[in-house]
């Protein structure tokens, strides 16, 4: 088997770094410090920062192909790896349409795919222009968000006054009054394979992903075969290799915006690891080594699964927690991610695949009591 790189020690990689162990890949992991998740479980990990070219480009060179578990690997470092002959995927050219909003943005509309209305801006009179009197508004920093980091909806002028000060390049984008969030996630390898799991719907809290159900409960067959092939249709016009996230609003009127885009393993996918037939983490190495690509039809047909995150809560000692758990609820699946719980903190995540034909809402229900009990020690929490 070629050697697999992850450029990145958080849970992304700790997960694909399973999943390489039962598709007999070599698997290597470039991590910030050996405290990090991945670095934890992997056997072969090198520290180093993915900011330096040295450190990458050395790591690098004891591997076949080099992926990512996170998207800020610097665009001029990327291209001076491709150029001394490193195998890249994806590739710098489509990686930096998820490290540039505002690119990403021109690019998606230049093609036709819907998006919100928006417009680079770089003044609190710009933005009250594009606003045209009509608030809230969403800044989106151009580079660098994640998890709900980076995005600001603003009330106000005075709010917008409080988000330029920061001097981040930002773009101005309408506030959606969207149905739901959903969400398409696809693999291509590099002889153009595609796959495309079923599009699902997620709900988040303060920017952060909560709560994922598989499928998009209630989403007509045309909406779901529209946002797949959208996913499909960027990732090829992309050269995308691995894993495409592409994140769309549902709207009123029953179409779909496209909100953003990852091009590695998804939080919106972790319910593939026992609610799909080939895990997204599995999908991801399989595309990278060109390998066939494996079925993402649920692992039970005419069932829901629910994927509930796991933040900290105040007490950090949860093995107690963990028995009460798994004890109430034999099937649920319980993954943490090898970090110290603190308060908010993503540190691991539950599913639960329901039974063929068990209503979603009792579904979703025992993923949720599972999750509030690991963090607050009540399955009344949030």
């Amino acid at each position: 088997m070629p050697v697999v790189g992850m450029v990145g020690g958080g849970q992304l990689a700790r997960m694909t770094a399973q999943a390489a162990i039962g598709l007999g890949a070599t698997f290597r992991v470039l991590a910030g410090s050996d405290s990090e998740s991945a670095a934890l479980v992997t056997h072969d990990v090198a520290i180093g920062s993915h900011l330096s070219l040295d450190d990458v480009a050395s790591f690098a060179a004891g591997c076949d192909v080099l992926t990512f578990d996170h998207e800020h690997v610097p665009g001029d470092i990327l291209t001076a790896l491709e150029s001394s002959g490193v195998l890249v995927r994806p590739g710098s050219g489509a990686l930096r349409f998820t490290q540039d909003k505002l690119a990403m943005r021109d690019w998606l509309t230049g093609i036709g795919v819907p998006c919100p209305r928006y417009a680079p801006v770089a003044s609190v009179a710009e933005v009250e222009t594009f606003t045209g009197g009509s608030w809230p508004v969403v800044l989106k920093a151009v580079s660098g968000g994640y998890d709900g980091k980076g995005v600001w909806v603003c009330s106000s002028a005075a709010e917008v006054a409080e988000v330029m000060s920061h001097g981040l390049s930002v773009l101005a984008e309408e506030f959606v009054p969207f149905r739901r969030e959903l969400a398409a996630l696809v693999a291509r390898s590099p002889s153009g394979q595609g796959a495309a799991y079923p599009v699902v719907q997620t709900v988040q809290v303060d920017g952060i992903c909560r709560e994922v159900i598989a499928p998009a409960p209630g989403l007509s067959s045309r909406l779901a075969e529209s946002a797949q092939a959208v996913a499909l249709r960027i990732a090829a016009a992309l050269d995308v290799t691995g894993l495409l996230a592409v994140e769309l609003f549902e709207t009123p009127g029953g179409g779909l915006l496209v909100n953003e885009l990852a091009m590695r393993p998804h939080n919106s996918g972790h319910w593939t690891i026992e609610g799909a037939r080939t895990s997204q983490f599995e999908q991801h190495l399989r595309a990278v080594l060109d390998l066939p690509l494996g079925s993402c039809a649920p692992a039970a047909a005419g069932g829901f699964t629910a994927m509930a995150n796991l933040l900290g809560g105040t007490d950090p000692d949860i093995y107690d927690r963990y028995i009460h758990v798994m004890a109430a609820d034999p099937a649920v699946k319980v993954h943490f991610y090898g970090k110290e719980a603190r308060l908010g903190r993503k540190i691991g995540h539950v599913t639960i695949v329901g039974a063929p034909g068990e209503d979603v809402a009792a579904v979703r229900d025992r993923a949720r009591r599972a999750a509030s009990y690991l963090r607050w020690g009540t399955e009344e929490g949030d």
